[in-house]
């Protein structure tokens, strides 16, 4: 009797044992049993490019084609629709100062409430919505509805973008981080270099048959299929995410982690020093452009249209460099380091901009490409020190506060330059850089003292990970020896 009870338990442990090697052996190319095409499959590299990178890419072109409408129709604006100028900025007034708040709503919405798919499919179809009503008002000659179409267009456009990104640490955040944000900034600079270049014309044809405010608010009713494309692509996306969550068993862990309104005073004092950065820096560039036309006919004679190209280089720079360093940054790691290069290629720019007679196509050319350096790098580092579920919030944070940054200082560039001419402007904007470096020291210096985990290369972050993954497995062979030990007490007991 206890020989045939001990053979039992003996075959029992066999079973076990046979099941759990055939699991641990499956294939990464079967998924329910069934071989899968590498374009199908969320483990492979193909998918992760193909249908999610690109769809990435194309969520935000629909909302940054249709912010930078106004700015590419600001003379057809103002005459068809009989504005001032005031009036007219009102409507980027109205898209960004919501935001300073209502982005750290949507990025707590994401990652406690709606979660990331939900969140980006309801963001993107605000976008659509916030056109529509925007061109409605356009082809009826009311500002009140434009005005809100532009409020409903800003709550839906950051918060998206706070989606976007949570998308994108979801997916790369092993693999590719910096090129990914890179390839993402690209497309966005791409999308209002097509408005910039597209809405003009595209007026122009229409005006040929319908004239006036009408014939403007067709025009923007046709931008409003670029939004619904782009609410196409977050319908997609989250298709394909929630399949990769059961494939990779991925929706038990977020599930478990969903964050409560407490957590957003546990956000990582790191963090707070990046958003720091990222104001700072962006306050030195983004003013500048929208006072920049002036300044290049003033101090340089040239043409308007020369300017307004020599302006535009921030922009279009970033379009093709963004990518390709986000890949480099991505080979050699050292984050911190690219932060700081990238602000200091900002100070040179600024200086020569302020203090020489230079070609200005070089300073330009500086200023585009340490934008790139900058966005490339300081974006993906929140992925380092944020748990993933903070990632919507945090973003959002940093939005909110970039908002907030950029609209004040919008309103202090223009009282600077008013009062004290494009010297001291151009003296007020070294100075927020400066801060802007100082603070990048700052994050080296606390981040070293942490273990400099944020600056690592990308070899010794590879080695930091297979120690991690060595320590699991040892964890888990004596969590298994524990458990062996266990069963042979319970067979010697049985034999007895």
């Amino acid at each position: 009797m206890g020989d045939t009870d001990t053979d039992k338990v003996a075959e029992t442990k066999l079973d076990k044992s046979n099941f759990t090697c055939q699991d641990s052996g499956q294939d990464d190319d079967e998924i329910g049993g069934k071989k899968s095409c590498d374009l199908c499959n969320p483990r492979h590299w193909l998918h992760r490019y193909f249908p999610v990178l690109i769809l990435l890419c194309f969520l935000l072109f629909g909302s940054y084609f249709v912010n930078d409408i106004p700015g590419s129709l600001q003379d057809v604006m103002v005459r068809d629709l009989d504005l001032s100028e005031t009036e007219f900025m009102a409507f980027y007034a109205f898209e960004a100062w919501p935001n300073v708040v209502l982005c750290i709503v949507g990025g707590y919405m994401i990652d406690g409430l709606f979660g990331v798919r939900l969140g980006a499919i309801v963001f993107s179809v605000l976008v659509t919505l916030g056109q529509a009503m925007f061109a409605l008002g356009g082809f009826i000659n009311n500002y009140v509805l434009m005005c809100c179409g532009r409020f409903v267009l800003g709550i839906g456009e950051e918060s998206l973008g706070i989606a976007q990104s949570t998308f994108a640490t979801k997916w790369f955040k092993e693999k590719e981080l910096n090129m990914v944000f890179g390839l993402l900034l690209s497309f966005s600079r791409l999308a209002s270099t097509v408005a910039m270049n597209v809405m003009q014309p595209l007026y122009n044809l229409v005006d040929q048959a319908v004239h006036g405010y009408k014939g403007l608010g067709i025009t923007l009713f046709i931008a409003v299929f670029v939004c619904f494309m782009s609410a196409l692509c977050a319908v997609i996306l989250s298709f394909f995410d929630k399949r990769a969550d059961k494939i990779l068993s991925r929706s038990k862990v977020e599930s478990d982690e969903k964050i409560k309104l407490k957590d957003i005073l546990k956000i990582p004092m790191m963090t707070w020093i990046m958003t720091f950065i990222c104001v700072t820096f962006y306050v030195g560039v983004m003013p500048f452009i929208s006072l920049g036309l002036v300044f290049f006919v003033m101090k340089f004679g040239l043409t308007p249209a020369t300017a307004s190209t020599l302006n535009s280089l921030v922009y279009i720079i970033p379009a093709v460099a963004c990518p390709l360093l986000g890949f480099c940054i991505d080979k050699t790691g050292k984050n911190i380091f690219w932060v700081i290069g990238g602000i200091s290629l900002a100070l040179v720019s600024h200086m020569m901009l302020a203090f020489t007679f230079v070609n200005p196509y070089i300073p330009m050319v500086v200023l585009g490409f340490s934008y790139s350096v900058l966005a490339s790098s300081i974006w993906p580092l929140v992925a380092f020190v944020v748990p993933n579920k903070q990632l919507g919030t945090a973003y959002g944070i940093m939005q909110a506060f970039l908002n907030l940054g950029l609209g004040v200082c919008f309103i202090l560039a223009g009282l600077v330059l008013d009062k004290f001419g494009y010297l001291i402007l151009e003296i007020f904007f070294l100075a927020w850089l400066c801060l802007c470096l100082i603070a990048a020291i700052l994050l080296y210096l606390v981040d070293l003292n942490k273990g400099g985990h944020l600056n690592l290369s990308t070899k010794e972050r590879a080695l930091q990970k297979k120690k991690q993954k060595e320590m699991e497995k040892l964890k888990q062979l004596n969590e298994d020896q524990n458990e062996s030990a266990k069963t042979d007490i319970d067979v010697a007991d049985i034999t007895e």
